[in-house]
């Protein structure tokens, strides 16, 4: 396989954050504002702006030539994406119940995944106006200035889980302290990256749109999101999900892993 050309990267990155920076302004315009929303099958809620952004998204990024695939959470999949090298992994806004009750903890997700991994990522939650954006091989930003994951020991550390996986895990360390929830799961692991929290961990049946964004960026400040034994994660596979996951400094991670493997945890 040929090496991949960086400035290759740089260019869609940066048509990645000026295609985002648009669609938080679509998203932000509908923000607050009467909404139709209704629940897909999976009863997982979608609103009209979720569908506004992502048709924005896949307009500005469509590839003429066909040779980048398409993964949404809002489009309906389509399998020739498994023949494609590159994919497009988007989600247009993850943490829907955020932006649906007026919360700001919610962000649009875009990543470029290459051969099962993300090599360009976007995350953007509009009404912090946080712009993160990583490079495989060239660092994490947010607005411009280099993250990076905190490391060291466990005691007292603050960890962002779902809520019964948090009591189960100070059931075993009772000096860990709960970060409040944050509804787009992307974001969850940006806080991470960004070295705002310790550690973080997701349940099972996280997906693609969910992750790959995120991913890149920890790795990229310097951390680890893998799952619970330890495996990093592949993407554009026919099921796009994805078991419990953790993402942490690489001491930490090492620690957290020792702590919760063959202990059955789940949330």
């Amino acid at each position: 396989m040929p090496a991949a050309d960086p400035t290759d990267y740089t260019r869609y990155a940066e048509q990645l954050a000026s295609a985002v920076r648009e669609a938080g302004k679509l998203a932000l315009g509908k923000f607050g504002a009467p909404l139709k929303s209704w629940n897909k099958r999976n009863y997982s809620p979608v609103s009209e702006a979720d569908i506004a952004v992502n048709e924005f998204l896949q307009e500005r990024l469509r590839d003429p030539s066909g040779q980048i695939g398409w993964l949404s959470e809002e489009t309906e999949d389509d399998p020739e994406r498994l023949r494609a090298r590159r994919v497009w992994i988007i989600d247009p806004i993850d943490g829907t119940r955020a932006y649906i009750g007026g919360r700001s903890d919610w962000s649009i997700a875009t990543a470029l995944v290459e051969d099962g991994r993300p090599v360009v990522a976007v995350l953007f939650p509009p009404v912090e106006n946080e712009m993160f954006i990583a490079l495989a091989g060239r660092g994490a930003t947010l607005n411009d200035v280099p993250v990076h994951v905190t490391d060291g020991g466990l005691h007292g550390a603050c960890i962002a889980a779902p809520g019964g996986y948090l009591k189960r895990l100070q059931a075993l360390e009772p000096s860990f302290v709960a970060y409040p929830k944050i509804h787009s799961l992307a974001l969850r692991f940006a806080r991470v990256a960004q070295g705002a929290i310790v550690a973080a961990f997701a349940s099972h049946n996280a997906h693609d749109w969910d992750l790959a964004a995120a991913d890149l960026l920890v790795h990229e400040a310097g951390g680890a999101l893998t799952d619970l034994a330890g495996q990093s994660l592949v993407y554009n596979k026919p099921h796009p999900m994805h078991p419990p996951l953790l993402a942490a400094g690489p001491q930490r991670h090492a620690a957290l892993l020792a702590l919760v493997q063959d202990r059955r945890i789940s949330a």
